[in-house]
């Protein structure tokens, strides 16, 4: 199997800068890389509060935290990425936009190197072909938040070779991460699952079932989840749930996964969740108060 020893990570957001955290506490070196230094900067400051969260929780202690932090380095050109074994993306869940991000990279990177997108719900053949070692790439998806979930889907395309998975698998159970294996169809196990729950729940909502307090109570009282399914939709962000909707509703062409039609006006609106203040909750006061 291939000796992964340096991971390269394209994306210092959310997703990213918690793939960056595991990484790096898991005793990997990490090149952190985004379009501007500011940002991988954002990613930096991201996993030193993530990290200090965990050592005043007594998850980890102070030595741990310092010796991770000192694993990540900045990379924000391609070709800070040469020395990477294994580069995952965590870009924006568009799939022209991790094409392109493909595209770039591949030729600053050496012929060894690993490839893998944490796509939430994007093919995995059709990414991998955009590249020039398809047999080296695969779908690792982090449930988010990274450093507290335990989940890795490892989605393999139609290219991806024995050894590759296997690394993954073996790269995966080194993070502490338990693994499921998913096929390269429309938005996997998890989100195949979960987000069109998530898109009938904001059905209830549209039609007048409901209000989003009155869902949310129900779906934690009634059904046991530790978060009501709208307010988990601000967590994961709208914009990216009626993405992964958009792929299942385009790739499996049946009418039960068409995007609710307030999802889209919230959308539209600019209302994508906690990351914008206002979703289903509107965030910027003391506590979040619904919308609806």
């Amino acid at each position: 199997m291939t000796d992964i020893r340096t991971v390269g990570v394209v994306g210092a957001g959310q997703m990213g800068s918690g793939i960056a955290h595991v990484c790096a506490l898991g005793g990997y070196d990490v090149l952190l890389n985004d379009v501007a230094l500011e940002r991988v900067e954002a990613g930096l400051e991201t996993v030193r509060r993530n990290l200090a969260r965990q050592v005043a929780k007594g998850a980890i202690d102070q030595a741990a935290m310092d010796a991770a932090l000192k694993r990540i380095r900045p990379a924000p050109a391609g070709d800070d990425l040469r020395d990477a074994d294994l580069v995952i993306e965590a870009a924006t869940e568009d799939e022209e936009t991790k094409k392109a991000i493909f595209r770039s990279l591949t030729p600053y990177l050496k012929p060894s190197a690993l490839l893998a997108s944490n796509t939430s719900s994007i093919s995995i053949t059709r990414l991998a072909a955009s590249t020039d070692r398809p047999g080296k790439f695969l779908g690792l998806h982090f449930m988010n938040p990274v450093p507290l979930m335990k989940l890795v889907e490892i989605i393999r395309g139609i290219a991806t070779d024995a050894e590759t998975y296997e690394t993954a698998v073996a790269f995966a159970q080194s993070l502490g991460k338990t693994t499921a294996n998913a096929e390269d169809f429309p938005a996997f196990i998890v989100n195949r699952v979960l987000i069109p729950m998530i898109n009938e729940a904001i059905f209830t909502l549209y039609e007048g079932v409901g209000t989003v307090e009155a869902i949310d109570t129900a779906m934690r009282l009634g059904a046991n989840h530790p978060m009501g399914p709208l307010e988990l939709a601000d967590f994961i962000g709208l914009d990216t749930v009626l993405s992964i909707m958009n792929v299942l509703y385009d790739g499996l062409s049946d009418s039960k996964y068409r995007p609710c039609p307030l999802l889209v006006k919230y959308v539209e609106a600019g209302w994508l969740g906690r990351k914008a203040g206002r979703g289903f909750y509107d965030y910027r006061g003391e506590k979040p108060v619904p919308t609806r």
